[in-house]
C-alpha cells in the first residue's frame, strides 16, 4: 500500500467515523459535473442571485449536479474576493434573502450548492485589521510578517496575500469562529460543500479540520501554483497539487492547474503530444489521481468573461478552441467544471450540453480508464472507459469500425462504442427523518440484484445527505422495471434498522430517464 493509499483510507475512515456523516466520498466512481456558477463580471451587473436561480431547471436538465457559487458575503471587493464581515450575506451578488431563494430553487432541483469560501485573508470593517462579524480583536488573529505591522499572530503556514490580513489559523478562536460560520450561516441558508479560495496560503491540514468538523458534501481547493507552468514538465505542478490534497489527508479534491496548462499548450501550439505522460497516461493530475482532480477550460481568474478578451483573462484557453478543450475534460476522468459564459453568453450550451448527454449515457466517471492511441502535433486521440472515443485536432482519425459518432464541432468529434442506447433509468431515493448515531449510515435495498436484493448488508447503496436527516442517493437501474425498495440504516457492527411499513414501490422510466422516490423512517 503506497503513502498516498494509507492517507485515503485513513481519511474516509476519520469522515464516516463523524456523526451525522453527510461528507460525499471522493473514492470511487463519481458521476458528477460542476458548473461555475458565475464569472468575473457577475456582480458588476447586480441581481445575480435572482439569475441563479432563474436558471436552476435550466441547469437541472442540462445534467449538471453541482453549482459552484461565489463568495457570499460582505466585502471590500466587488467579487467577493477581499471577505470583511463573513457572517453578513448581502453582498454585490444581491441581499441574503435573494441568496436564500436561489439556494432553495438548486436545492430543490437536486443541485448541489458549492460556496466558493476565502478563509486564507479577511480586510478589516473600517481600518487594517479591526474584524467584526464575527469579532476579532486582537491582534494575534492576523500572521506575523503581515503588511499591518502591529501583527503579532504565528507565523503564515503558506504564502502571503498583499492585498489583505493573513490570517493565523493555528489560533483557536480562528478556527473555531470560521467553523461556526461555514455550519450554521453557510449550511444554514442551503450551501451544501465548499471552494476553498487561495489555499496556498495555508497549510492544507487546516483544510482537512475544516472539512472534518463541517462535513460538506464536496469540496475542492484553488492550488494554483505561484511558479511558471513548464508543459515540458507539467509534472512539477501535478506533484504540487498532489502534495496538497496529501497535506488534507485526501478529504479534499484540487482543481487540476496541470491538465489546465496542458490544455493551454496542446490547443495554442498544435502540439497535442504534451496530453500524455511517459507512462502512457493523460499528462495533468487526471493521470494520478483522477478522483481528486476537478478539470475546467477556463474559469473567472483564468478566462474571458460575456465574451472574447473581457474580464480577467489571465490564462485563456484560445477562444477559437474551447470547445476542444470540452471534448477533452467531459469525455475524461476527473471531475468536470463547465464555465457559465461559455454555456450560457458564448452560444456554447448545446454543444457542451451534447458533450454532457455522451459522458452521462455511456456511464464515464471520475475514475474512468484511458487508453491515448494518438497523441502529436495535430492530433489527439483516446478511448476512455472502453465505451467513448474521442479525437482533438485537425488531423483525421478514426476508432475504426463499431463506433458511432455522438457529438462533433470544429476540430474534435466523439464516439460511442457499437452504438449502443443506454438500457438504464437514474432513480434519485430519498429517505427523510434519517436520523443517525455515531457510526450508523443509510442505504437503499430491494427487490433486484443492483439493489442488492434486499440485503440489509449492502455496502455498495450508501446514501449523501443533503440536508440532514433527509438522505439522498442516485442509482443507475433497469428501465421500465418496477421495483420495491426500502431505506435501511447499519453500524460499523452490522446491526441493522429498517423503515417502518411496507415495501416502497417505484416504476422507472425508459432508458435514459429519471425518477425520484421518496419515503421516511
Amino acid at each position: 500500500m503506497t503513502m498516498k493509499t494509507r492517507l485515503l483510507a485513513a481519511s474516509m475512515a476519520s469522515l464516516f467515523a463523524a456523526a451525522p456523516a453527510a461528507a460525499k466520498p471522493l473514492d470511487g466512481a463519481s458521476t458528477d459535473v460542476m458548473i461555475q456558477g458565475f464569472h468575473w463580471n457577475s456582480a458588476s451587473a447586480g441581481g445575480w442571485w435572482n439569475t441563479v436561480k432563474n436558471n436552476a431547471a435550466t441547469l437541472k436538465s442540462a445534467g449538471f449536479t453541482m453549482v459552484w457559487l461565489p463568495p457570499p458575503s460582505d466585502a471590500a471587493s466587488t467579487q467577493g474576493y477581499l471577505p470583511r464581515q463573513l457572517n453578513v450575506l448581502n453582498s454585490s451578488y444581491g441581499t441574503e434573502a435573494e441568496l436564500v431563494a436561489a439556494l432553495a430553487a438548486l436545492n430543490a432541483q437536486g443541485l448541489k450548492p458549492i460556496a466558493d469560501i476565502v478563509v486564507n485573508h479577511r480586510v478589516g470593517t473600517a481600518n487594517w485589521a479591526d474584524f467584526t462579524n464575527p469579532t476579532w480583536g486582537g491582534c494575534n488573529a492576523v500572521a506575523t510578517g503581515d503588511e499591518w505591522p502591529t501583527a503579532c499572530g504565528n507565523a503564515d503556514s503558506g504564502e502571503s496575500y498583499a492585498a489583505a490580513r493573513d490570517l493565523d489559523h493555528s489560533q483557536a478562536f480562528v478556527r473555531a469562529d470560521l467553523k461556526t460560520w461555514m455550519n450554521s450561516r453557510l449550511k444554514g441558508v442551503g450551501f451544501a460543500g465548499w471552494r476553498f479560495d487561495f489555499v496556498k496560503g495555508f497549510d492544507g491540514a487546516y483544510v482537512k479540520e475544516y472539512v472534518t468538523d463541517t462535513a460538506p458534501w464536496f469540496c475542492v481547493g484553488e492550488f494554483w501554483p505561484t511558479n511558471y507552468f513548464d508543459a515540458n514538465n507539467p509534472g512539477n505542478w501535478r506533484q504540487q497539487i498532489i502534495n496538497w490534497v496529501d497535506r488534507t489527508t485526501g478529504t479534499c479534491a484540487g482543481f487540476d492547474f496541470a491538465t489546465k496548462g496542458l490544455l493551454n499548450d496542446a490547443l495554442t501550439n498544435n502540439n497535442y503530444a504534451r496530453l500524455k505522460a511517459a507512462d502512457g497516461k493523460p499528462a495533468g493530475t487526471i493521470g494520478a489521481w483522477p478522483s481528486r482532480s476537478v478539470t475546467f477550460v477556463d474559469n473567472h481568474d483564468t478566462g474571458p468573461s460575456e465574451s472574447c478578451g473581457n474580464g480577467q483573462n489571465h490564462w485563456p484557453v484560445p477562444c477559437t478552441k474551447v470547445m476542444q478543450g470540452y471534448a477533452y475534460i467531459l469525455t475524461h476522468p476527473g471531475i468536470p467544471t463547465v464555465y457559465w459564459p461559455h454555456y450560457f453568453n458564448w452560444g456554447l450550451g448545446s454543444s457542451i450540453q451534447a458533450l454532457m448527454a455522451v459522458r452521462k449515457s455511456a456511464g464515464l466517471t471520475s475514475d474512468s480508464t484511458v487508453s491515448i492511441q494518438r497523441a502529436e502535433a495535430g492530433l489527439y486521440a483516446a478511448i476512455i472507459g472502453g465505451k467513448v472515443a474521442v479525437k482533438i485536432g485537425a488531423t483525421a482519425w478514426s476508432p475504426g469500425t463499431g463506433w458511432t459518432q455522438a457529438a462533433s464541432g470544429t476540430d474534435y468529434t466523439v464516439w460511442t462504442s457499437g452504438g449502443t442506447q443506454p438500457t438504464t433509468a437514474n432513480v434519485e431515493f430519498v429517505c427523510n427523518n434519517g436520523t443517525t448515531v455515531m457510526g450508523q449510515n443509510v442505504y437503499v435495498t430491494g427487490s433486484i440484484a443492483e439493489l442488492s436484493t434486499w440485503s440489509g448488508t449492502a455496502t455498495n447503496k450508501i446514501l449523501s445527505p443533503t440536508a440532514y436527516p433527509t438522505w439522498r442517493g442516485t442509482y443507475a437501474l433497469p428501465a421500465s422495471t418496477t421495483i420495491e425498495w426500502k431505506c435501511v440504516k447499519r453500524d460499523g457492527s452490522g446491526n441493522v434498522v429498517w423503515q417502518g411499513g411496507g415495501n416502497n414501490v417505484v416504476t422507472t422510466p425508459a432508458a435514459g430517464g429519471s425518477i425520484t422516490t421518496t419515503a421516511s423512517f
